[in-house]
Order: structure tokens, then C-alpha cells, then sequence
């Protein structure tokens, strides 16, 4: 399975939805992300584990603030977190949003290309 890292750029988005928005309550599904938690989890019911960090390139043939429009409107947490906001909010998470992944943005002004971590995890029951 592959799992977004807290350190990662998912995770730091993440991040920034929990200062807008109130946790569920629910573990944060980063915690798959962390080695130590994966182990915890799958415990003993593994005769062989596997994990390797990786890199996904999410590229976008638009500048960052469309890609933030583009999530807003079709990737379901940023979908649920502004939903959730009255407009003075849903105006300063656009601007982080846009911060960050202008921030991260390997692509240039007309193309976004942004590497986010993720934690590959393979496992063999016992």
C-alpha cells in the first residue's frame, strides 16, 4: 500500500487544513505513513515487511493557483474543507494553499510539478 507521509507535501497540506478545520476525532491517515505505526499496527500478523519512501510527482499543465481550484473542486479533503468555511476562511486556506504549492513547485510559472512523499509499504501475513 502506498501512504502519504506526515513530513510529505500531502501531509503538510494536511496540516494546513487542520488550521481551518476541527479533527474528526479519527486517527490522521498520515499515521500510515509512519514506519513505526505500520509496524505497530500490522504487529505480529506479518512474516515480512517491507517499507521504502517514495516520491509521486503531481504535475499540472496550469499555474499553482489552478491546481488549488482543481483540488478544491474535485479531490474530496480539500472539497470537505472548504465546503466547511465561511468565506474569510475559505479565502485564507485558498491563499495557503496556493503559498504551498507555489512553495513547492519545481515546474515554473505556467506548469506545477510538485514531489510528495509517500511510504510504500509491503507486507507478507504469517
Amino acid at each position: 500500500m502506498g501512504n502519504w507521509t506526515r513530513e510529505g507535501f500531502v501531509g503538510q497540506m494536511f496540516k494546513t487544513f487542520a488550521k481551518f478545520i476541527a479533527p474528526s476525532g479519527m486517527p490522521a491517515p498520515v499515521l500510515w505513513g509512519d514506519e513505526s505505526v505500520v509496524r505497530e499496527r500490522l504487529g505480529p500478523g506479518v512474516s515480512d515487511l517491507k517499507m521504502t519512501r517514495r516520491h509521486y510527482n503531481f504535475t499540472y499543465p496550469f499555474p499553482a493557483a489552478e491546481v488549488v481550484e482543481f483540488f478544491r473542486q474535485y479531490y474530496g479533503p480539500t472539497n470537505r474543507a472548504f465546503a466547511s468555511l465561511d468565506e474569510n476562511s475559505a479565502k485564507r486556506l485558498r491563499d495557503e494553499l496556493e503559498g504551498l504549492w507555489s512553495e513547492h513547485n519545481r515546474g515554473g510559472d505556467e506548469l506545477t510539478v510538485v514531489a510528495a512523499e509517500y511510504l510504500e509499504v509491503i507486507a507478507i501475513r504469517a
